[in-house]
């Protein structure tokens, strides 16, 4: 799937009941995670690891001004 920043990758895993969905930014190698209800809709649970990825890249953006280290 191609996202707002790029190529993003989707893995899924069947635990029990639930499917658990890592999404992974191409370009940089980020990764986050999302559980849900394996009979639930896999659109809404790549769509929610979209979310997620987007902003843990967003919160670990380097600010505008920041000093480096902090």
């Amino acid at each position: 799937m191609t996202g707002p920043g790029g190529e993003v990758l989707f893995e899924f895993h069947r635990v029990g009941s639930y499917m658990k969905v890592t999404a992974i930014d191409a370009q940089t190698g980020v990764e986050v995670s999302v559980a849900g209800p394996a009979s639930g809709s896999v659109e809404l649970l790549k769509r929610t690891a979209m979310n997620k990825l987007r902003y843990v890249q967003t919160r670990d953006a380097p600010k505008p001004g920041a000093k480096p280290g902090r």
